[in-house]
């Protein structure tokens, strides 16, 4: 039995170790949301203490200097990204889905590949020129980050990482994001997924 070095919090010392722990924690739900998907189920993830320490550990060091505001899109992307912000001592700010936000927005709407989304984000939730993080769940077609980052250029901010627990490669999101204009944006991806 190998054994792994430890936080004092039960957390694995290295990252590789801290990776591996995260991936044993998400489960595949077959043929959910409908059938012919695997979905990756990142409950029992968020669940675990350990883990999920682990998770917002991992997200925090993925983030360069002097982040003012991270972002976080409806609704996975609140439980991840409020907590890194909290650790970098920067804001937080919700891109929520439309009639959720009560002052005056920003809006945009993508397409799905059954159908269209549109998310939203406060006017003023973001100075301009300020630096943005996105954290997110999962990146898998890149369509939503794509639109956020829409959002955040329509603030006056700079988009300049991105942090996803996990990475579905093998719908090609990085593709998609340079077609969208974000071929230059640094993201790093926790967990990724080639099939």
């Amino acid at each position: 039995m190998t054994s792994t070095s430890q936080t004092s919090a039960g957390v694995p010392a290295t990252s590789a170790d801290r990776r591996r722990l995260i991936a044993s924690l998400i489960r595949d739900i077959p043929d959910f949301p409908i059938e012919g998907v695997g979905f990756k189920d990142i409950t029992p993830l968020l669940g675990d203490p350990t883990g999920f320490r682990a998770t917002i550990d991992e997200l925090v060091a993925a983030a360069p200097a002097d982040i003012d505001v991270v972002v976080g899109m409806e609704a996975r992307g609140f439980i991840v990204g409020a907590p890194v912000a909290v650790a970098l001592g920067a804001g937080f700010v919700p891109v929520r889905k439309p009639g959720k936000l009560p002052a005056e927005t920003y809006e945009v709407s993508y397409d799905l590949e059954y159908g269209t989304e549109t998310l939203t984000i406060h006017t003023d939730a973001i100075r301009p020129g300020s630096r943005v993080l996105v954290v997110d769940d999962v990146l898998a077609t890149g369509g939503t980050l794509a639109a956020t980052a829409g959002l955040i250029q329509r603030s006056g901010a700079e988009l300049v990482h991105v942090a996803v627990l996990m990475e579905l490669a093998f719908l090609h999101p990085r593709a998609r994001l340079a077609d969208a204009g974000l071929g230059d944006t640094e993201i790093t991806a926790l967990v990724t997924v080639d099939a």
